[in-house]
């Protein structure tokens, strides 16, 4: 059955596959410009996972207030992991030696707010309407295009349908859309010879004061035998309840491909005891962080992993400009410097922009000529972060260049 939705069977109607901040953003965007469009998201509203996370919104702040609504940007600091600390001018970053624990730098970043992914999601979110602009529950696993090169159907898994003039696949690091784009082997994540083990936990609230000791939101320990650790905080809902505070932190390490392999079969003990062991090595506050821990502490492990899209196997089609990427979808990296939240608001700007000018009142250019031109923007630009970002992945691993790593002597700023 299809759901061909919008004027002229829907062809003036453009689909983003993903609710998440990619995809909200672009909604947003085109709301903003009297642009129709239908949200799909694959899980049902309301949806809980169990873990959420925290993420660093810098650079890509001015362009996030371009997209949404006013009001809603307004409540930006509301979905800071402290909500209470309202957000410096300016914040450092500071970089200690995670054995001695004496300072090695320090990274001044304008504007920097730490937010959590599920209370962004939701400020995003406002004004958006269910049942019309967005859609739950909807699965996609095959697209078509029309013979006439005008139009682009999504198919969900249920047997429904629907058609629009474009399909921007906003659905995140392991993308069904990049699947249907390139194929099942080239859309695969590239696997690096890194992982790192992630806990999010509470704490007495002397515990919590002493975790924060260094930095209200989080320090970073750099370790001369290949490690790197992060203390943070995750989420402080009462300035008055330390104890129902929820505090985030990983340690990642140089992992070969094999030793990954090993590990994706360990048990949750297995996990907690290898990073508690980790920790050890460490002086404080990261060695506590993880001593502290309860026997039961869930750890999350996975291995650091990427997708550049300027490699010549992943580029993709866009079928006359009836289809493309942004955001995670288009190109996953590797998270220490930060990036990805910051990259994907750019995407949707300047996605937002091209659709306006085959779309928008003033019919500009051509569809495949706007496509084009996002795509190229956004692949050159996104293409040297994905790989700044590994290369920065890997000299926090070696001591000897750590401190030249672009996390160290750039911090969080935008790669020009």
């Amino acid at each position: 059955m299809g759901e061909n939705l919008g004027s002229d069977g829907g062809r003036e109607l453009v689909l983003i596959v993903g609710a998440g901040c990619t995809g909200l953003a672009i909604a947003q965007g085109l709301k903003k410009n009297s642009i129709p469009f239908i949200l799909l998201e694959r899980e049902p509203q309301n949806v809980s996972r169990a873990r959420d996370w925290n993420m660093g919104l810098h650079w890509g702040a001015p362009v996030l207030s371009t997209l949404i609504p006013p009001q809603s940007f307004a409540k930006l600091e509301s979905a800071q992991v402290d909500p209470h600390r309202p957000c410096p001018e300016v914040d450092e970053i500071k970089f200690f030696h995670g054995e001695t624990g004496v300072q090695l730098g320090g990274s001044k970043i304008p504007h920097l707010y730490r937010v959590r992914r599920r209370a962004l999601r939701a400020i995003m979110a406002e004004g958006l309407d269910i049942g019309s602009e967005v859609l739950y529950d909807r699965t996609v696993v095959d697209i078509s295009y029309s013979d006439d090169g005008e139009a682009v159907t999504a198919h969900f898994e249920d047997g429904t349908s629907v058609t629009g003039s474009c399909l921007i696949g906003a659905d995140g690091p392991r993308s069904q859309v990049r699947q249907l784009l390139v194929g099942e082997e080239s859309a695969k994540l590239q696997t690096l010879p890194f992982c790192a083990s992630i806990v999010q936990a509470k704490y007495t609230a002397e515990q919590v004061r002493f975790l924060r000791s260094l930095h209200p939101l989080y320090v970073v320990g750099l370790h001369p035998e290949g490690f790197m650790s992060w203390v943070g905080l995750h989420h402080a809902p009462s300035p008055s309840d330390p104890e129902n505070w929820i505090m985030n932190h990983y340690i990642s390490w140089r992992c070969d491909p094999a030793d990954q392999e090993e590990m994706k079969h360990w048990t949750n003990e297995q996990h907690l005891k290898y990073v508690k062991e980790l920790a050890m090595k460490f002086c404080d506050p990261y060695r506590s962080a993880y001593e502290w821990l309860p026997e039961d502490q869930t750890v999350w492990w996975a291995p650091l992993t990427h997708w550049d899209p300027s490699e010549t196997a992943h580029r993709w089609n866009n079928r006359g400009g009836r289809v493309t990427l942004a955001g995670d979808a288009a190109h996953p990296m590797t998270f220490q410097r930060g990036q990805g939240l910051n990259s994907a608001f750019k995407d949707a700007s300047e996605l937002v922009n091209q659709i306006t000018t085959f779309l928008g009142k003033e019919k500009m250019q051509t569809r495949q000529a706007a496509v084009d031109a996002y795509e190229k923007e956004m692949i050159d630009r996104t293409g040297n972060e994905v790989r700044l970002s590994a290369q920065n992945t890997r000299m926090v691993h070696i001591w000897e260049e750590a401190l030249q790593s672009p996390l160290v002597s750039k911090g969080f700023a935008k790669t020009e």
